[in-house]
């Protein structure tokens, strides 16, 4: 009966909070960064390659602890330049975000360029907190997946001739 009326009294506190605007409930939530809004509502590259293809590196990585899936693509030309790149994210806003900017980041850089951007730059720029810092390691990590992916298929290609 005491929790009962506690909560009936904590409620009764925060009522007005829930009712005067949607701007207000930000107080309650977790507030994102407008950058990760951006992302999120506005994602850049989403789509997909077809994996089989030989100048297509494909990087599928995942966080068990909060169930968030990234598969990330890059299309590669003959001088070693990612020339494009592509994601399919399952997760929180973060993840999305942390997708879309690593795709715009690594687009036009050499696969030796694009393999340092560190999740501390992704982190940065979309201005994560702490409790979303797995959402960049997860991109760091699909990057480095999906070129390793490439020059797999890179090596194998040029085994055969």
């Amino acid at each position: 009966m005491a929790a009962s009326n506690l909560s009936r009294n904590i409620y009764s506190k925060i009522r007005p909070l829930l009712t005067t605007n949607v701007n207000t409930r930000c107080i309650l939530t977790r507030d994102y960064h407008e950058k990760v809004i951006d992302h999120y509502e506005n994602p850049r590259n989403v789509g997909s390659f077809d994996k089989s293809d030989a100048d297509i590196g494909t990087g599928l990585v995942g966080a068990p602890a909060c169930g968030d899936v990234m598969k990330l693509q890059i299309k590669v030309d003959d001088n070693g330049k990612i020339v494009d790149a592509k994601f399919k994210t399952f997760g929180c806003g973060s993840a999305i975000a942390s997708s879309s900017l690593a795709t715009e980041w690594i687009k036009g850089r050499s696969i030796k360029d694009a393999n340092t951007i560190k999740n501390q730059d992704i982190a940065k720029e979309l201005c994560l907190p702490p409790v979303k810092l797995h959402c960049s390691m997860l991109a760091e990590d699909a990057i480095k997946a999906a070129i390793n992916d490439y020059n797999t298929k890179k090596e194998k290609r040029e085994k055969k001739n």
